[in-house]
């Protein structure tokens, strides 16, 4: 934000106090509703999910949240007020080095939301304070902030006007200027219980709804007229192959050019509800031995 448009008069005003004023300065009808606190605190946690459920015009619910924070506990919480109030909202940030950045929609329940896929610092339980960070510039160029909040603005504009089509996520590498897009699925392991229940909320949606009177297309089985040597192919599969991931571990559909660089892994079963095992003497080797020179 002060990169973009604070400017050399508002020095020692809090960066709220500034974005207010120059944004009023900008178009004074828009209503600015200021308020400069943390939202990770108990408190204030309590106040900000107060005014997303009471904060429009009409003293309802807002439309949608634009998040534009910039770093993990803040994000968490705006992902767990919004998967209580089952709000729609869009977070957004840019890279460290300052040359990517993303937005992502998030749909409590439809969409994956922050938890479900978090940074992988903190799906490995990494401390980020013990993090060398050597050589890495905490810069901020303001034409790669410039093009993401763009991209949020305009991703925000066709979700509220119901024009194109609205994206789960954009990414941007000013490198290369590549622009990765996906729609990630809620994962059902999330550690955010809410999450967990809105998954639950929309897909007894989904199936509570009219079922489509298209007629199915039935595939009909491929035959040859002359099999002489009666040759059938068959699709073998090797059990507990797992394609090199963690059985029972969620693996996103990610676009071109991205991939996962950590699996959350299965949980250990619960050992009550394993099956028993078969009870009854068993021979031993030597017994096994004796009957095979028997024979």
């Amino acid at each position: 934000m002060n990169r973009l448009f604070f400017q050399p008069h508002q020095s020692g005003m809090s960066k709220v106090e500034a974005a207010v004023q120059t944004l009023r300065e900008i178009n004074p009808d828009v209503i600015i509703e200021a308020h400069n606190y943390n939202i990770t605190t108990v408190d204030n946690y309590d106040h900000f999910v107060e005014r997303i459920s009471k904060g429009s015009l009409t003293e309802g619910p807002v439309d949608i949240v634009l998040s534009c924070v910039d770093n993990f506990e803040a994000r968490m919480t705006i992902n767990m007020a919004c998967n209580e109030l089952n709000q729609p909202w869009m977070e957004s940030g840019v890279s460290e080095n300052a040359v990517s950045g993303h937005i992502q929609l998030i749909k409590p329940g439809e969409s994956a939301c922050f938890a479900c896929a978090p940074p992988l610092i903190v799906a490995t339980g990494t401390d980020e304070k013990t993090l060398k960070r050597e050589g890495v510039c905490a810069a901020s160029l303001p034409t790669t902030m410039g093009l993401v909040a763009a991209l949020l603005v305009q991703n925000t504009l066709k979700y509220l006007l119901a024009f194109g089509e609205v994206s789960f996520y954009v990414g941007y590498n000013a490198m290369q200027d590549f622009f990765p897009k996906m729609t990630m699925k809620p994962n059902p392991a999330c550690d955010d219980q809410r999450c967990i229940n809105r998954q639950h909320e929309y897909q007894e949606k989904l199936a509570a709804q009219p079922k489509s009177k298209t007629p199915q297309i039935v595939e009909e089985e491929v035959t040859h007229e002359t099999n002489e040597w009666g040759i059938e192919v068959n699709i073998e599969e090797t059990p507990g192959d797992t394609g090199g991931q963690e059985t029972g571990s969620y693996q996103p559909e990610l676009a071109e050019g991205v991939r996962v660089a950590y699996t959350k892994p299965a949980a250990d079963p619960d050992p009550a509800e394993l099956p028993p095992t078969a009870s009854g003497d068993k021979e031993s080797l030597s017994d096994l031995m004796a009957q095979l020179k028997g024979l």
